[in-house]
């Protein structure tokens, strides 16, 4: 027993240096060329954020499997070098919470803001933002806890009379199960109804912070997460279907880039005008309504002009490069049908698990379980990897209502062209929506992740908060998540798959 508690503690601390590992990675190769060899701050933020991410989500396997490792015990104590997950949910939430509040928006202001001024005038402004923000975080949240910030638990008061203590066990059976001869139940199956009551304690401070960071969080996870969990597989199939049937001629390619560079200077343009308005101090809701609106155009005139390079490749080895681009939408084909089949199960689970009461089946949580039996951590890996696919789907969903919706600033994610600010949004977004994950997959996999640290701080705590609890008693969320899915998906039947031309020319809202 002390023997598997070691390789998981082990484990635990080499997959915390892989993590860091891969956040360098991912740092190193979607950075956009303008940020190299500058912005170290805000690149320290963007590897701490995604490794915490990372973390908190595989945190949840390894609290299963810390209890797998201790299932022969009466408790967790009685085991050697078991993992204190109680301790370590808590430090890696408020880390979030600190990361997503405070930290990320210090480096974003100060990241975006005017390059014409000094570097102490860029620290003050962002020192006073986040100042006033954190000022209004602090007293909202003291006024909160300090009204509200109880946990109240329905239960009930048994109680049975005093017998004498038998001197023999022979006469109780499942139609005998009770001391007294004449009673075929025992008194605590006779309470009555009025003796269910109301528990009432006082949360301590760091659950009450992450409660209410979940709450944010699942707000923005159950429209993005809903949104994408649709439209991830369904957006990559229908690049397959929209794919470039042929390599067009030398001709065809003039003319299309002639337009894509009549719209490059129009864009130019209007970038131009902005910025003197900028500059003027004219920056009211019709400036950034354009801003936005030329973010979104310049974005989908870089996939017009990485679809044209595609359609027409050239250099030396112009063959090879058609046959790869082939190949990698074939890729997209498969990934996408791949992940098609995991927002199904995704969805027919919350349904089948969650919503339907009783549930009609454990689904899932049987699935993991069964393949924790063919191999120790096969269930975990597959249970981890349906937690990551969430995240993914919030990203994706995040995108195309970026597009679709001007309210939304968007933030692309593009290998070797992603500005910084877009990483630290995307990874404020990443670590926000992570809490909420976990909340949302320790209660879809109650069964498989039962009597885990997870589970009594979000299925216990969370679920009792006074004055949130009905968001969770009535499944709010869970229906919000499954209705965005499903209006998603009629989305794409209808209109998804056809490619808009966007034609005409560009003028700024006046």
């Amino acid at each position: 027993m002390g023997d598997f508690n070691l390789a998981l503690v082990i484990v635990a601390a080499v997959v915390s240096v892989v993590v860091l590992l891969v956040s360098f990675y991912l740092l190193i190769n979607y950075q956009h060329p303008d940020d190299a060899n500058q912005a170290y701050f805000p690149k320290l933020v963007v590897v701490l954020g995604l490794s915490v991410a990372a973390i908190s989500i595989l945190m949840l396997p390894a609290d299963v499997a810390n209890r797998q490792a201790c299932r022969h015990a009466i408790y967790n104590g009685a085991c050697n070098l078991t993992l204190p997950m109680k301790t370590l949910w808590l430090i890696v939430y408020i880390v979030d919470a600190v990361l997503v509040f405070l930290v990320i928006p210090f480096a974003m202001f100060y990241y975006e803001g005017d390059q014409d001024k000094t570097v102490a005038k860029r620290l003050k402004t962002a020192l006073i933002w986040v100042f006033c923000s954190a000022l209004v975080c602090a007293l909202c949240l003291g006024i909160l806890y300090t009204l509200i910030g109880k946990v109240d638990f329905t239960v009930r008061h048994l109680s049975s009379s005093v017998q004498t203590f038998p001197s023999s066990w022979n006469g109780f059976s499942n139609s005998q199960p009770c001391i007294s001869p004449l009673t075929k139940q025992c008194d605590a199956y006779l309470a009555p109804a009025s003796s269910q009551t109301t528990w009432t304690m006082r949360t301590s401070f760091p659950e009450y912070v992450v409660a209410l960071a979940t709450i944010v969080g699942s707000v923005l996870f159950t429209i993005f997460g809903g949104v994408g969990i649709a439209c991830l597989p369904l957006g990559l199939i229908s690049s397959f279907v929209r794919r470039p049937k042929a390599v067009i001629t030398r001709s065809q390619y003039i003319k299309e880039a002639t337009e894509l560079g009549k719209k490059a200077r129009e864009l130019k343009k209007a970038a131009e005008a902005l910025h003197q308005e900028e500059r003027n101090g004219k920056k009211d809701r019709k400036w950034r309504k354009n801003v936005k609106s030329v973010e979104k155009e310049l974005l989908l005139l870089e996939d017009d002009m990485k679809a044209l390079e595609e359609m027409y490749p050239q250099g030396e080895q112009a063959e090879a490069t058609w046959a790869l681009t082939v190949l990698s939408y074939l890729g997209k084909l498969i990934l996408g049908v791949v992940g098609l089949i995991i927002s199904i199960a995704w969805v027919a689970h919350i349904v089948i698990y969650l919503l339907i009461d009783p549930p009609l089946s454990p689904f899932l949580n049987e699935v993991f379980i069964k393949l924790d039996s063919i191999w120790g951590l096969l269930g975990t890996a597959a249970f981890a990897f349906f937690c990551f696919y969430l995240l993914v789907a919030v990203i994706a969903g995040e995108m195309m209502l970026g597009l679709k919706l001007v309210f939304i600033t968007i933030h692309p994610m593009k290998w070797g062209a992603t500005l910084m600010n877009s990483f630290l949004f995307n990874v404020g977004l990443i670590l926000l929506c992570s809490i909420s994950v976990i909340q949302f997959c320790s209660t879809a996999f109650g069964y498989y992740a039962q009597a885990t640290a997870a589970q009594e701080i979000f299925g216990h705590t969370l679920e009792s908060l006074r004055g949130i609890k009905y968001l969770y008693k009535y499944n709010v969320f869970q229906y919000g998540f499954v209705a965005l899915a499903i209006i998603t998906l009629f989305y794409y039947s209808c209109f998804g798959w056809r490619k808009k031309r966007h034609t005409g020319r560009f003028q700024l809202s006046s």
